[in-house]
């Protein structure tokens, strides 16, 4: 059994996700990140957590400026839109959200400005001039031996040439201090391996960065110099803060910060892990204890972007599949650590084989089971044999499986450990056999007690899925005639024997309706 939490104030659980450029629509990789930010937020919750769950929109952006124009649109009337779009897909995919930041926002803005001004007051920005390489897609700086052929390392597109005065950051005053950070806390990297790579990276030198832009006029006032915004990066992280009021709302701040984990993706590692540290050091504030970089989600071996025109849209998945559907492929094929490969007819098979079939049909039939042989009262469990009692030790299993590995963000593998109890059950119905137990009055008893047990597995999988299936947990809940999932279910409801007798099924439609070829 998962165990409660202790002590008298509620343990918060502070998770950010990168906040995202509004200059195209979001994708099937902008989802796979969202959604698993929101797991791990839905798991905490679940086990009593208070949670603080940030995402938002990055839009002090050259890009934003750039297509504002070519749609022939004034910035902040882009950006609203683009927002727009972005809250309400996230909406559709039931990412829990608790809080929507966009960098266009006074508090925002005010809390920037806030930030830029002590680091500059310590001595860590100062003046310079800039030559180089600028990437517009990804807003970042990159010498010359950064990039492979002249080309972005992300992107593959040719960088432009910049020439101009800016303020720099004093990254290079922070190399030993990060190198010890990593040192003494190797969890604050994740997974291990993109760990080593920022250790390299550090080791390898660390140069000071430009932290504004004199080119552009969209963006946050540099404080003292309104003829330069500070840049998109230096801008963009402080996201994270000023959601949570620095410079505004202390108590609120010094309650979720520091964070207790960022996800993002992999390509802006150095963003989060060296440029991110080193600012909160030179401000003086906690760094945040986790920051975990996730994979790519390619389409036929290329990276999904808008830049190779190869985009999945999420949208219309959920229009065509339900928002439970999408989440759990994404999370049960894509290890969330690595790179892995989105294919339609992966989906499809998943789809019917594990949705469709396993977990639709355990739960049609055993409420179907309970509607006809009970009157769809659930019946009261007797005395047990050895296939429930392995039953019982399966749940068990697959509960410390599921909350282990979700714990770890290995959203594929605890989606395996819940999976072993859907097909222990599936089986353990094969080999009970109720419809045969119901033909003799003299089995009434122990066909009470082997529905009773198919009862109360669909509901402990019911809590196990509810972190990456909400909508479909709740209708699996109420087909056993049950409240939707509470806060802190997992501490309260996720053990063996709780499903109460003489509790009224309510029969439904399938769960997951098996998708047809067409043609």
């Amino acid at each position: 059994m998962v165990p409660a939490l202790t002590g008298t104030a509620m343990a918060t659980f502070y998770i950010t996700t990168a906040i995202d450029y509004v200059n195209a629509r979001p994708h099937i990789g902008h989802a796979f990140e969202k959604i698993g930010a929101d797991a791990i937020a839905r798991h905490r919750r679940l086990k009593g957590f208070d949670v603080m769950f940030l995402i938002g929109t990055d839009e002090n952006s050259l890009n934003a400026e750039r297509e504002a124009k070519r749609q022939g649109l004034d910035t902040q009337e882009y950006c609203d839109r683009m927002a727009a779009q972005f809250q309400a897909i996230w909406k559709r995919l039931a990412i829990s959200n608790d809080d929507f930041i966009r960098t266009t926002e006074p508090r925002h803005k005010q809390a920037a400005q806030q930030f830029f001004k002590l680091v500059q007051d310590r001595g860590d920005i100062y003046k310079g001039t800039y030559e180089g390489w600028y990437c517009v897609s990804c807003e970042a700086f990159y010498s010359e031996d950064e990039l492979k052929e002249g080309l972005c390392p992300v992107h593959g597109t040719r960088p432009e040439w910049i020439k101009e005065e800016n303020y720099f950051f004093a990254l290079s005053r922070y190399q030993d201090r990060l190198l010890k950070h990593y040192e003494e806390h190797p969890e604050f990297i994740q997974p291990d391996f993109r760990r080593n790579e920022v250790i390299n990276m550090v080791r390898g030198g660390l140069k000071d960065f430009s932290v504004s832009r004199a080119s552009m006029r969209w963006g946050i006032p540099v404080p003292g110099d309104p003829g330069q915004v500070i840049y998109v990066w230096f801008d963009a992280l402080l996201n994270y803060i000023s959601a949570i009021g620095y410079g505004s709302d202390e108590e609120k701040f010094r309650k979720y910060w520091p964070a207790d984990v960022h996800i993002i993706g992999k390509d802006i590692v150095r963003f989060h892990c060296i440029y991110w540290p080193a600012m909160l050091m030179s401000a003086g504030l906690p760094l945040p204890k986790q920051v975990f970089g996730h994979g790519f989600v390619y389409l036929k071996g290329e990276k999904i972007s808008k830049t190779r025109g190869n985009i999945v849209d999420p949208g219309q998945m959920v229009d065509e599949y339900g928002a439970d559907a999408v989440r759990y492929y994404l999370l049960r094929e894509i290890p969330f650590e690595r790179d892995g490969d989105f294919d339609w007819e992966s989906f499809e098979r998943r789809y019917n084989a594990e949705l469709a079939n396993d977990l639709g049909n355990l739960l049609n039939r055993t409420v179907s089971m309970i509607a006809r042989y009970f009157g769809g009262s659930v019946p009261a469990p007797g005395p047990t044999e050895p296939a429930d009692d392995d039953l019982r030790q399966t749940a068990q299993h697959a509960i410390a499986v599921t909350d282990t590995m979700l714990e770890r963000f290995a959203f594929s593998e605890a989606l395996n450990g819940t999976w072993q109890l859907v097909a222990r059950a599936n089986k353990y119905i094969d080999e009970t056999q109720p419809w045969v137990l119901a033909r003799d009055p003299a089995q009434r008893a122990r066909l009470g007690t082997v529905l009773y047990n198919a009862a109360e597995a669909v509901r402990l999988i019911a809590l196990l899925v509810a972190p990456i299936m909400p909508d479909a947990a709740d209708r699996m809940l109420a087909q056993l005639g049950l409240p939707a999932v509470q806060g802190a279910a997992w501490v309260n409801e996720l053990s063996w024997g709780r499903l109460q007798p003489g509790g009224r099924v309510q029969p439904g439609g399938p769960l997951f309706p098996r998708l047809e070829h067409s043609g």
